[in-house]
């Protein structure tokens, strides 16, 4: 379980790392270098725009790898996601800018977020099916938790990469050249992961479904049929993760050192302080998660997301790199403690034989409202003068929507498990 565990982790920390280092670029560079006609604020928000494009590609790429992963297996899914998201990004980092090749630069920045976002969208649910089928059921929370590291792990590697050249070169080679070197390291990342995974087997669950010849035929057309309101439902709940987790490490990154006038540097710093703590609470919650049941610390979650937004949005304000840190820190734990468990929570919502669709394709529909939306959203809404209390009320609403959603899906504790196991899906 360890050697399987640690090439989840591995991997999706790999495929988020290329995720994440197009939106710390976006935030402070993108820009000016691919929409230079525009206004500051317009070239933000235009940056941001190609940033929510990956969002929008991940449910296509969950159902298109869904599709491979319960048809054909979770292996297969495993190296295909990798091998397409590490190519996209290495391509990215070779796109001239506007200044060089006029309209085809953003042309083509858009086209490789959608390819980037494409295998992401296949990437978390071959990771977290690989954990979560081999892992015994009493310590299935634990061992899913491994694939959530991977954000906090490719969100530290991308940022610290970035923080790095950020202090060592000057702001015009950073502009020139710099942004650039995070995107090429993503082609030998993407190697050393297709290393490690290699040789990892299928899973139990899809051996003994190909064996008895049970794998869907068309895996998203069942869902959609027989289980929209659960789909509906995941991608609801799953939009407070992405949204407050965007808002943190985007939003926030791009509006302190753009309107506050915080050095790039530093705010990178607090950023990282924050990822870090979330990332090491994970398995710690996973493990509460596997005694005390997975939608409880999911209610609690969003909840306490919904009591942090204003407090989050009035501690950024202050300018001052302690509160801050205390700001992004309390928003990101609220955040985790849902996040820590839905690795295992999502694939028992769902049958085997679908599970690699609907889990996937529901976590990524969350991304759409939560993560898509957030930087666009919160920078047009912190466009005025003071707070930008509008950005408070944005995310405790979504907040506010996902814990209506976790309230209406079903508990999935081993035993009320065991008593359902019999049906397509649990709801």
């Amino acid at each position: 379980m360890l050697r399987l565990a640690t090439a989840s982790l591995v991997g999706t920390a790999i495929e988020f790392y290329d995720f994440f280092v197009y939106g710390t670029a976006a935030a402070l560079v993108l820009g000016p270098l691919f929409f230079p006609s525009f206004s500051p604020l317009a070239g933000t928000l235009a940056a941001f725009g190609t940033f929510g494009v990956g969002f929008v590609a991940r449910p296509l790429g969950s159902a298109l790898f869904g599709h491979i992963g319960d048809r054909y297996g979770r292996r297969p899914v495993l190296l295909g996601s990798l091998l397409l998201t590490g190519l996209a990004t290495v391509a990215v980092g070779c796109v001239p800018s506007f200044a060089s090749i006029g309209i085809a630069a953003p042309v083509l920045l858009l086209l490789l977020r959608f390819l980037q976002g494409l295998g992401l969208g296949g990437e978390w649910g071959g990771a977290v099916l690989l954990t979560a089928e081999h892992a015994p059921e009493r310590r299935r929370g634990l061992w899913s938790s491994f694939p959530q590291m991977g954000p906090a792990a490719g969100f530290l590697l991308a940022n610290g990469l970035t923080l790095g050249l950020s202090g060592a070169l000057s702001e015009a080679q950073f502009a020139s050249w710099g942004w650039r070197v995070p995107f090429w390291a993503a082609g030998l990342l993407a190697l050393a992961g297709l290393w490690l995974r290699r040789s990892v087997e299928e899973t139990p669950e899809f051996r003994s479904l190909a064996e008895a010849g049970r794998q869907a035929d068309a895996p998203l057309a069942e869902v959609v049929r027989g289980h929209w309101r659960l789909l509906l439902l995941t991608g609801g709940a799953m939009a407070v993760g992405y949204a407050v987790f965007y808002a943190v490490t985007t939003w926030a990154l791009a509006y302190a050192t753009g309107r506050l006038g915080v050095d790039r540097t530093v705010m990178l710093t607090v950023v990282m302080a924050a990822v870090l703590l979330k990332g090491l609470v994970t398995p710690v919650l996973a493990v509460l998660g596997d005694r005390w049941g997975r939608r409880p610390l999911c209610l609690a979650g969003s909840a306490a997301c919904a009591l942090w937004m204003f407090p989050f949005v009035a501690l950024l304000e202050t300018a001052d790199p302690l509160l801050m840190t205390v700001g992004c820190v309390g928003a990101l734990l609220a955040m985790v403690l849902m996040f820590a468990v839905v690795g295992a929570y999502l694939p028992e919502l769902y049958a085997p034989r679908l599970r690699c669709t609907g889990a996937a394709v529901g976590y990524n529909l969350g991304g759409v409202l939560g993560g898509a939306l957030t930087p666009v959203v919160a920078t047009a809404l912190a466009d005025g003068a003071g707070p930008p209390w509008g950005v408070a009320v944005y995310l405790t609403g979504i907040s506010l929507v996902s814990l209506g959603c976790f309230a209406l899906l079903p508990d999935t504790r081993p035993a009320l498990a065991r008593a359902a196991r019999s049906e397509p899906a649990v709801a």
